[in-house]
């Protein structure tokens, strides 16, 4: 272990200090906390900065000139620019927040769909999708007439790239896809497949959920027009979410939903609408979750993004080594290009009974189709357990759930 310390110049043990919710017993065992790609514990900083905003500062934002109000839209358009910052957005004003992963996808498919999309026209998305980024383009697809294609991917869990574009034609007006698929760990050759989009003129989103916590994401070096993540798999609050949109595409655009904020003036004859990104903020905002969001940020920021994704990769290393000399156990998803996210089921042993077992035994991981269905059933599959790693892991933890699968294997024999 002290190898790995000394190579990503990370002290894991002080980094685990920070968050209080490791530091406890379930059933009787140390927590083992494997469920990070659903979501990830939060640092006592993340929880201080909430705190603070209910106790000292809670107003609401850009409408009031009092002190309080005041401090809450400062702290508030601060976290705006550190997401800018972060993914290296042209401007703060192409930042926009909503409630998360999900609801960012469906603002792009419902107002650049309603605005863009017509009849014979098509959108592309990839056979590793979650949920969230198949359902929205099925139903804008449905309302406007388009078609839905899909990118197919091999046994690996890698998309196949030479079959990309003879699915792209002038007829893709938008291609979306993960940067890494929370099934199956893949990370995507974002570039080359926003290359592929581009040389047929469709826009592109990706959903970074799995993403952002783990590698670098600059969107101006991607060329991507929509990008999309959650703060709480990146060691923010839940219920909040981020979309990044090109300026120019976000102005043509119309609001995604009417309310408080998005206007500029109201009269029973006709409303104009705010500038980006308030057009598409409507109403209250999370506010203590979004100012809280800059104290996540600021921690990643700190230990280096680098440096987190050669921890964990060295984590997913390790685990993949002991899973696979386990008799019995098939891992789902071998990319060689992965995040650290390891799914796998075990012969004769339904995945649900897996969970608990491992509960019992203070390991949590996750069990189920992990919102792809589409994916699992490519592998004839119902789901997987799912074990993912973060900063705040362990060998000696992976070790332990090695040791607890074992036993758990034994009491099915």
């Amino acid at each position: 272990m002290a190898a790995t310390l000394e190579h990503t110049g990370l002290d894991i043990q002080k980094i685990r200090e920070e968050f209080p919710i490791l530091h406890q017993e379930v059933n009787g065992k140390p927590l083992i906390y494997f469920d990070n790609a659903a979501t990830n514990q939060k640092p006592q900083r993340v929880i201080d900065a909430l705190v603070h905003h209910y106790q000292k500062d809670n107003a609401n934002i850009h409408r009031g000139i009092h002190t309080l109000a005041e401090r809450s839209t400062s702290a508030f358009e601060a976290t705006r620019k550190a997401v800018q910052e972060f993914i290296n957005a042209n401007e703060a004003e192409e930042i926009i927040f909503t409630k998360g992963t999900s609801e960012s996808i469906n603002l792009v498919a419902s107002s650049f769909g309603r605005k863009f999309l017509n009849e014979g026209d098509e959108v592309l998305i990839s056979a590793m999708e979650h949920h969230s980024n198949i359902v929205p383009w099925q139903m804008i697809c449905e309302e406007r007439g388009a078609t839905l294609k899909v990118m197919p991917i091999n046994r690996e869990g890698d998309i196949i790239l030479e079959e990309v574009d003879a699915l792209l034609s002038e007829k893709t007006k938008l291609v979306a896809f993960n940067h890494a698929s929370n099934s199956l760990g893949t990370v995507n050759p974002v570039k080359e497949l926003i290359g592929k989009a581009k040389a047929v003129g469709a826009k592109v989103l990706v959903d970074g959920a799995q993403a952002t916590s783990h590698l670098t994401v600059d969107v101006q070096a991607l060329g991507v027009d929509f990008y999309a993540f959650s703060a709480h798999k990146m060691y923010g609050p839940t219920g909040l979410g981020v979309l990044y949109g090109k300026r120019d595409i976000l102005e043509k655009m119309p609001p995604y939903q009417g309310g408080g904020e998005m206007i500029k003036d109201v009269s029973f004859g006709k409303t104009t609408y705010n500038d980006i990104p308030y057009k598409f903020e409507a109403g209250t905002p999370d506010i203590g979750n979004v100012i809280a969001f800059k104290a996540a940020i600021e921690f990643v920021n700190e230990l280096g993004k680098e440096n987190i994704a050669a921890y964990e990769h060295q984590l997913l290393t390790h685990a993949t080594a002991e899973l696979e000399k386990i008799e019995g156990v098939r891992i789902i998803g071998t990319a060689k290009e992965k995040v650290s996210v390891v799914s796998f089921e075990v012969e004769g042993i339904h995945h649900f009974d897996l969970g608990m077992w491992l509960d019992a035994k203070g390991v949590a991981v996750r069990t189920g189709h992990h919102c792809t269905q589409p994916l699992m059933d490519f592998y004839c599959i119902e789901g997987t357990a799912r074990a993912s790693f973060s900063v705040y892991n362990t060998i000696e933890e992976i070790d332990a759930f090695v040791i607890a699968l074992k036993d758990t294997i034994s009491k099915f024999k």
